[in-house]
């Protein structure tokens, strides 16, 4: 083969550091934006991004230069600097140390991109707790319930 050719649709999921409240509708969408772009830049460009209060949710093309834990590690810090910095939110911002990824196939994006856009309608009901369980038990990741809260 000539060139070398790399879909990988990953679903990103991290939380703020002990689940604190941080994103508020006021500033959401600027920190969705954000995140949106830092995906722009590592050339893995974001499907949906979206979340609450307490977590967000990326789904990506992941290019194929980048790995997961770069990818994160980068959205991550980059953006919590900048929410630090040009943001007006009270308290020591935190996004927490892990985060779940998850590789989709392309006949998912379309389910998963509308799983995004419905978390505040979502989360009216169920806890990012819950949710999260719920996805790794989709995913069947072993997890050890001990560390997932930080």
């Amino acid at each position: 083969m000539g060139q070398s050719l790399c879909i990988n649709y990953v679903h990103f999921v991290w939380s703020t550091k002990d689940r604190a409240p941080f994103l508020q509708p006021q500033v959401r969408p600027r920190v969705h934006a954000f995140l949106g772009g830092i995906a722009r830049e590592l050339a893995s460009p974001a499907i949906e991004v979206g979340g609450v209060e307490d977590h967000v949710h990326l789904l990506v093309n992941l290019a194929k230069s980048c790995t997961v834990s770069e990818f994160v590690e980068r959205a991550k810090s980059s953006s919590s600097a900048w929410i630090r910095r040009e943001l007006d939110i009270p308290g020591d911002f935190r996004w927490q140390s892990g985060y779940g990824a998850f590789s989709i196939s392309a006949g998912h994006v379309n389910a998963v991109t509308r799983y995004i856009q419905g978390r505040e309608e979502h989360h009216r009901k169920v806890t990012f707790a819950d949710e999260l369980r719920r996805i790794l038990t989709l995913y069947r990741a072993e997890y050890d319930e001990r560390y997932l809260w930080d």
